[in-house]
């Protein structure tokens, strides 16, 4: 049963590359190599991994952010991988919300980012996370996406790698 009575509908399955249920790339990932087929359901596995470990869930639909690519009610939303041309340890993940409006995107985005920075089992060095320009205040949600970024490029945050940071009141743990 859904969240909001009725059934749930029938996700495309995990091991599956379905073009139709998950969003154009977007401007973050423009000029870089898409993730397709293959390459896009191992990554997105790893990340529902992630997601999973660290708790990304939607609260909406009461599930792992991961199963929005799967899920046919939602062909436009969920996200999308690309390796970045200039540097392939870098993974770029794009995430397009439900709605323009949707009121839980940048947690849902700070989440994501955190997550699959936190774990290894991806491949990639760096994973940089953006939310589709379609959603509305999307500018600001990726300036603190782009500020997160560098603060965990930052070396000197933690200089003697215990897991504290170098700023009062802040913490380079992931969550």
């Amino acid at each position: 049963m859904s969240l909001f009575g009725g059934n749930e509908p029938e996700f495309d399955p995990d091991d599956a590359f379905v073009s139709e249920h998950i969003p154009d790339p977007g401007s973050f990932l423009e000029g870089h190599e898409i993730l397709v087929e293959d390459e896009h359901v191992v990554v997105h596995r790893h990340a529902a991994d992630a997601f999973e470990e660290y708790g990304v869930y939607d609260a909406t639909f009461g599930y792992n952010l991961a199963q929005l690519n799967r899920d046919p009610r939602h062909t436009d939303a969920g996200f999308r991988y690309a390796e970045e041309r200039e540097d392939p340890a870098t993974l770029r993940a794009e995430f397009t919300p439900t709605t323009a409006f949707c009121p839980q995107a940048e947690p849902l985005a700070v989440g994501a980012f955190r997550a699959l920075n936190a774990v290894d089992a991806h491949g990639y060095e760096q994973v940089r996370v953006r939310v589709d320009e379609t959603l509305n205040g999307s500018e600001a949600v990726n300036d603190q996406l782009e500020r997160l970024e560098s603060d965990e490029t930052d070396a000197d945050l933690d200089p003697t790698g215990d897991g504290e940071s170098n700023r009062p009141g802040e913490s380079s743990r992931p969550f």
